[in-house]
């Protein structure tokens, strides 16, 4: 008689104790592994930004001022904002070699393989950050490309931003950044090491514009104040156009704290988050103009709060819960606060 060989094997009840083993073990791994994913683009954020403020310093060694925030052309009032002018200095040569700055950048374009494109649509990938969610392509209503976004806003002040007519003696706000002049590093009393330069801000965010307010606008101090200044809401354009200088594309301001959320409704109860300007910077009115006034809040996808850039060179990550008094005296130039920034 022919014996039956034993052929070991796992029964189906060890099977399922092993997947269920290696699901829980999946389970334990996949949040370290996100974690060290995240890390991983908080440090390449840092770097971006830190290549933005030293491509300033590199500007102002060269064109002894920083940048303009925001600079009205001959003939337009899309004037250009300071992180197009640094572009040579951010490994971006052949966008800057097309630039005139006499001219708007609606007009701009670069031709790449034979075809025309505005400048304003390129992607500058030290512009961004690797947590952006909304990483794309601006188009207009018919497909066209038009523009692309930013993540890394100068700091324009606190609230005041520009005054056209220069009334009271107040021509624009207390940032390092300002429109229609460059500033110079003797500017900065309150010491580079103390003095905001750049902050994080979220690509493709609500913003409330040109209420028009005549005069003073006093700086809200609770978030439902904004949506009672009014204007017209954009529900997804603002820091969507690296070129422009006005400062709800390229700025921000410290009225509010990191990631402070300012919702406010339209006209069907649905909730925005949003920035606020009274008026933009070069938008034609009768005389007098109203002022710029903006509370464009710092906002980041990393957790907790947003990287930061200091006038020295230097990169720090500012939490959510900083103190606003010193968020706000961190982003003024002469302010003459006593200062000391959280490592």
């Amino acid at each position: 008689m022919s014996r039956s060989k034993f052929r070991p094997a796992f029964t189906l009840v060890e099977l399922l104790v092993v997947i269920a083993i290696i699901g829980v073990l999946v389970g334990l791994l996949l949040p370290a592994v996100q974690a060290a994913r995240e890390a991983a683009r908080r440090m390449s954020c840092q770097n971006n930004i830190k290549q933005v403020v030293l491509a300033c310093h590199n500007y102002e060694s060269s064109m002894k001022q920083l940048p303009p925030a925001w600079t009205r052309p001959a003939m337009t009032g899309d004037g250009w904002s300071a992180q197009a002018r640094i572009l040579p200095f951010v490994e971006a040569v052949s966008l800057a070699q097309a630039i005139d700055f006499s001219g708007g950048y609606k007009a701009t374009t670069i031709r790449v393989d034979g075809i025309d494109r505005p400048i304003a649509s390129y992607r500058v990938p030290t512009y961004l950050c690797p947590s952006e969610i909304n990483d794309r392509l601006r188009t207009g209503s018919t497909g066209d490309a038009i523009h692309y976004p930013l993540n890394y806003a100068y700091s324009a002040g606190k609230w005041f931003v520009f005054d056209p007519d220069n009334r009271d003696g107040r021509n624009v706000g207390e940032g390092m950044f300002t429109a229609g002049r460059g500033r110079k590093f003797r500017d900065c009393l309150d010491g580079l090491s103390h003095t905001l330069a750049f902050a994080e801000v979220k690509a493709w965010s609500p913003y409330l514009r040109d209420s028009g307010i005549a005069g003073d606008v006093n700086m809200p101090v609770l978030e439902n104040e904004v949506c009672g200044l009014g204007g017209s809401l954009k529900t997804e354009t603002g820091h969507t156009e690296w070129v422009d200088g006005r400062v709800h594309q390229t700025g921000f301001t410290t009225t509010f704290s990191p990631n402070k959320k300012i919702l406010c409704p339209d006209s069907r109860g649905h909730e925005y988050d949003v920035d606020f300007t009274n008026f933009r910077e070069g938008k034609s009115a009768t005389s007098p103009v109203p002022r710029t006034y903006a509370a464009v809040t710092a906002r980041s996808y990393h957790l907790g709060g947003v990287n930061v850039a200091l006038m020295d060179g230097s990169v720090r990550f500012i939490t959510d819960s900083i103190d606003l008094d010193l968020w706000q005296g961190m982003s003024t130039r002469n302010g003459r606060e006593v200062i000391s920034v959280p490592e």
